[in-house]
């Protein structure tokens, strides 16, 4: 065994081996896999392992897209067999919302060349003749859709990553792991011990346990799983070919062949969670005992949907453990708290996603960031507030609903609230519906009454027409929007605005009061962050940015070292603010301060710390709503003070609470862009209209990336459209995010944002297009749908900022 490696993966599943095949295949071939039994066991061995390419997230579905493609090259390259099956996969819609679902994704798989489309049901009743069709709206097909074999695909890859170079030893459990002064870790076996530059945790069902060896405690809970496989079936045993898969999410099950018979498996209401205090260490190929009366109901649709099931016997069942995340994405990355350890937790679609993870988890170690835009899968979206309660009734939750649709702008309950500030409950009994931001409850509507359940959909829903009161309020008058959900950080010392400037890509502010807007630069060149950093006293400055992104962003700052004297450190547990804006806001706040709030006095993009009705509060003269108006920060201690002032001085301009979505709908109004859709490191400065705030009189961190990005001429650039309103009535549905833009008939761009803009009475999208112009007319395929649209050449709502400078 090795003494030394460039990256040592913890666990010999689907996952652990796909990691260790594509280190090698970026060039690490000094790697190791340590496995505690035999390969595949744990999870991998049992799983149905069926493969689909579609998913609602872009960058997710070209990752599986990739991993369909991978497995018949890998047994190309290796001569070991995947077990490869792609009959092809129907998916059904019982629903208008499936529909709308699938629709999106076909018109997402035209964009992005990939083959998923609707077909008739004669069609369909040709490809699968054992289903009954009635009763479906829509038919879509993936003709590349199926399963592959677990041991077959797992073999396959570690065969090639030995091939390579890279070690495997199976028998060898990891007892320690030390991370030394240096930043290099010690790993501890029985057969001696590893120092690696990296550990990666893929340990599975143990995931949480290998986390604990490095003081880490990860949000991950496994629950039981059943499936079962029928005797063989006369009608499939006559047929000369193998039958698609199906996926009736709407019946909750999914559905495929199995030899000469069919795999039935469900996600059931009534969930079982398993090992809450901890995976047993000699667990290994053990399943549980069989207990189908639990998922019966779903049985009972799928006999209905596929009669066949109904008459044949069962041949066996398997009940095993699965391990998940509160969200049911893997958690995957760097631990941003620790140097050069990689976790790839808690993944459901192992093999339909291995080797887009493999692939990922490769890029970031080796190049130092994923070609694609991961936050959704990056483990610093949970913070130390996702606890084992909140992490229990998540999943739960997440299990229970594993083929329900997750809708745009849609929140669930379940685990919440989690972190709540001291405004919370006054919110709530004004009419408050609540949102999750990285742990914290913060306002996204107001309804009538407090408790008013949100409904879901991707058209038009209940807090439409109240967030459309808000928007008008606040632009006709003014509003109050909670932003105690952004992140702030404190920056101290006399070489603050030295390392402020070896950090972000603008010059920082030089006189005491002024502010500056800022780009974080990722690895390869592309927009990792935005902030405001205001410099508050000679050496003490605030920046404030994503507060979802707050874990994320550690990483990055983390790479600068601090000057000695010199402190950084996040103060939004302790500080609260609010967005006052709209053309009455002065007004407003002027009645609670004496300092003067005249623009001559107090110019755009200037901050001092004020007293308003007796709070002390740091004042920005700016506002995400693209109108006039200050952000109040505040300790929050006196958010409840501050915020009472606020409303009664509200009442008298006619004034009140706004909340995160109505913010949504004014800033796309206004064009402005955000992080974590118009803003990631996909995204190069001049594509954005960043390039302006990249100095490169100066050095800044990864600013020989940007220099190259910013050499190359934008491969895209972010518009604002106006939906004609026609379509939008018809459909009555507006953008939301993801939607695909085409122009005669070919895809040019995808959507980032929309949302109804209520002060200039239009639908609005911002996205990204290649090859197209103000003026032009495209269609954006809302509910997949194609919508005429026009590409503005100004945002409908003050574009030239007089509102905003007032």
């Amino acid at each position: 065994m090795r003494t030394d490696a460039q990256a040592v993966v913890i666990g010999g599943g689907v996952i652990g081996c796909s990691i260790l095949y594509h280190l090698t295949k970026l060039g690490w071939t000094d790697v190791v896999l340590l496995e505690r039994d035999e390969l595949t066991s744990g999870s991998t061995w049992h799983a149905a392992a069926n493969i689909h390419g579609l998913h609602d997230n872009t960058n997710i579905s070209r990752i599986q897209h990739y991993t369909m493609t991978l497995y018949k090259e890998l047994e190309a390259e290796t001569g070991q067999g995947c077990g490869v099956f792609q009959p092809g996969s129907l998916y059904l819609a019982q629903t208008e919302q499936r529909e709308h679902q699938l629709r999106l994704q076909e018109a997402k798989a035209r964009l992005y060349g990939m083959n998923f489309h609707e077909v008739s049901r004669d069609e369909a009743e040709r490809l699968h003749p054992l289903v009954d069709f009635d009763g479906i709206r829509c038919i879509m097909w993936e003709p590349d859709g199926g399963n592959v074999d677990p041991s077959g695909v797992t073999s396959a890859y570690a065969a090639g990553a030995r091939a390579r170079g890279a070690e495997i030893h199976r028998f060898c459990p990891v007892t320690a792991t030390e991370q030394q002064p240096d930043g290099s870790w010690i790993v501890r076996t029985p057969q001696g011990e590893i120092r690696t530059r990296w550990i990666v945790n893929a340990a599975g069902l143990w995931g949480r346990e290998v986390a604990a060896l490095a003081g880490l405690e990860l949000p991950l809970q496994p629950t039981e799983h059943q499936y079962f496989v029928t005797e063989p079936i006369a009608e499939i045993e006559a047929m000369d070919r193998r039958l698609p898969s199906v996926a009736d999410r709407d019946g909750e099950y999914y559905l495929r062949q199995e030899g000469q018979g069919l795999l039935v498996g469900a996600y059931e209401r009534d969930v079982r969670l398993w090992a809450e205090d901890g995976t047993p260490a000699g667990f290994g190929h053990e399943l549980f005992a069989d207990d189908l009366e639990r998922i019966e109901d779903n049985m009972m649709r799928a006999i209905a949907r596929v009669p066949a099931v109904g008459v044949a016997g069962i041949k066996r069942v398997i009940n095993g453990p699965m391990i998940w995340s509160p969200d049911s994405n893997v958690l995957f990355g760097p631990v941003p708290e620790l140097r050069h350890y990689f976790c790839c937790n808690g993944i459901i679609p192992g093999f339909s996603q291995s080797g887009g993870m493999g692939l990922m988890a490769a890029q970031w170690m080796v190049e130092g960031e994923t070609q694609y835009d991961l936050f959704p899968w990056d483990m610093a979206r949970f913070g130390s507030w996702a606890g084992k309660a909140f992490t229990k009734a998540r999943v739960a939750d997440q299990y229970a609903h594993r083929f329900s649709i997750h809708f745009p702008n849609e929140e669930r309950d379940a685990g919440r609230p989690v972190r709540k500030r001291p405004a919370y409950e006054k919110q709530r009994e004004m009419g408050a519906v609540f949102g999750l931001n990285f742990g914290w409850e913060h306002p996204l509507w107001f309804a009538d009454r407090p408790d008013v359940t949100q409904t879901n959909g991707f058209t038009r829903q209940n807090w439409w027409d109240p967030v459309g009161a808000e928007c008008r309020m606040l632009r006709d008058r003014a509003g109050i929007i909670d932003i105690s959900n952004f992140a702030i950080y404190e920056c101290r010392g006399a070489h603050a605005e030295d390392w402020l400037n070896a950090v972000f890509a603008n010059h920082m502010p030089r006189e005491v009061g002024r502010s500056c807007l800022t780009p974080l630069i990722g690895k390869r060149g592309g927009i990792a962050g935005d902030f405001t950093v205001t410099r508050l006293e000679e050496d003490r400055f605030w920046v404030i940015g994503s507060g979802m992104a707050e874990r994320y962003h550690s990483r990055f700052f983390a790479e600068v070292p601090l000057p000695a004297g010199t402190s950084f450190q996040s103060v939004t547990d302790s500080t609260c603010g609010f967005n006052v804006a709209g053309p009455r806001s002065r007004d407003l706040l002027q009645r609670l301060t004496n300092v003067s709030l005249a623009t001559k006095d107090f110019p755009f993009m200037r901050s001092r710390v004020i007293e308003v009705a007796g709070v002390d509060v740091t004042a920005l003269r700016v506002s995400f709503t693209g109108d006039l108006g200050w952000e109040l920060h505040c300790a929050e201690r006196d958010q409840q003070r501050l915020y009472d002032a606020l409303l009664e001085a509200g009442r008298e301009v006619g004034a009140g609470p706004v909340g995160s979505r109505a913010l949504m709908s004014l800033r796309i109004e206004k064009g402005y862009g955000s992080w974590g859709r118009e803003y990631s490191p996909e995204y190069w400065p001049q594509e954005v209209g960043l390039a302006r705030l990249c100095k490169m009189d100066k050095a800044f961190l990864n600013k020989a990336a940007v220099a190259d990005t910013l050499s190359r001429p934008p491969r895209e650039h972010l518009v604002l459209l106006a939906l004609d309103d026609a379509d939008v009535a018809s459909s009555n549905a507006d953008a939301t995010g993801g939607e695909p833009i085409f122009r005669e008939g070919r895809g040019i761009g995808r959507v980032t944002s929309g949302a109804y803009g209520y002060s200039v009475g239009a639908s609005l999208a911002l996205g990204y297009v290649a090859g197209a112009a103000a003026g032009e007319r495209v269609d954006v395929m809302v509910l997949g749908r194609p919508h005429k649209a026009t590409i503005l050449s100004e945002p409908p709502f003050d574009p030239q900022g007089e509102r905003l400078r007032a």
